[in-house]
């Protein structure tokens, strides 16, 4: 005689509720505000507090009469400007160097942009100071020949020193877009072109440079943005009466103790930036760099 097994349900397994998203996102969000969003917060509150006491906007009405801050911000504005256009041509001669001009070390040359892009921006400063400073090779070359006192290139101490190092540091930032741009090139397009008969100036003016404008916008606008914020290299050449807006932060923080209306240019300097930056962003997606 068989006997009968019962079987009993098997308990229902308990599952475990799942954390919200938003739960996540709590912590790297909250260190970010920490680390971030509050510094920047005490700066615009200090924008709205004069050494008088209170709150008003009477330190944003203080430096907007300043003639020192027009000029910082006149100077700020053609030295970016002026810095994008020349890197933007300079770098665009020099890509389509490395890409379409075959010689020896073109791929090094390639991998060193991508080094150069890690470099401080005093570095280079430093090293065209130690070439054409008052006392840098090429003055003391022409002092050892001629017997001059002092030799003729005196520029770095001016705002064309300022301009031909932010060029020389930030012609890479609008090379790197370019290269890449130009390894996805057709270049069945460019032999075509060339057996047809035509030049290379048509050839880059019909087919290469309409697939580079996209990686142009996005490295110029790249390249705007960070020479609007530059510090180091407007104060390692020493140039006199070159003053940007981030030096006019330092100059009213640290020289004249006058927080308020260093917040105010800090605060003007960001909102700058940050539509730049908007618009870097923009460019950079529809051009896919």
């Amino acid at each position: 005689m068989a006997s009968a097994t019962i079987s009993t349900p098997a308990a229902p397994r308990r599952t475990r509720a799942k954390a919200p998203a938003w739960v996540w996102a709590l912590p790297p969000v909250a260190l970010l505000a920490l680390a971030f969003l509050y510094p920047l917060a005490l700066v615009v509150q200090q924008s709205f507090q004069p050494d008088t006491g209170g709150t008003s906007l009477k330190p944003y009405a203080d430096v907007f009469a300043s003639g020192a801050f027009r000029e910082a911000l006149w100077t700020t504005v053609w030295l970016a400007v002026a810095a994008t256009v020349g890197c933007l041509v300079l770098g665009f001669v020099l890509a389509l160097i490395i890409a379409f001009v075959p010689f020896p070390g073109a791929k090094a040359v390639s991998r060193f942009i991508d080094v150069f892009l890690s470099f401080p921006s005093f570095l280079i400063t430093l090293a065209l100071l130690f070439v054409y400073g008052s006392v840098g090779m090429a003055n003391g070359a022409w002092t050892d020949v001629t017997g001059a006192a002092e030799g003729p290139f005196q520029f770095l101490t001016t705002p064309w020193g300022v301009l031909l190092a932010e060029i020389t540091y930030f012609t890479p930032f609008v090379m790197r877009p370019l290269l890449a741009a130009f390894s996805q090139l057709d270049t069945g397009q460019l032999e075509a072109a060339s057996s047809l008969g035509a030049r290379a100036p048509r050839i880059i003016r019909r087919i290469i440079l309409p697939e580079a404008l996209p990686a142009l916008a996005a490295g110029g606008s790249l390249v705007l943005v960070l020479c609007l914020n530059e510090f180091g290299i407007v104060l390692f050449t020493g140039a006199k009466g070159v003053t940007t807006l981030p030096t006019l932060v330092y100059g009213k923080a640290i020289l004249e103790s006058d927080y308020p209306g260093a917040c105010v240019v800090a605060v003007v300097n960001v909102l700058i930036s940050v539509g730049l930056y908007g618009l870097y962003r923009v460019v950079s997606r529809r051009a896919g760099a």
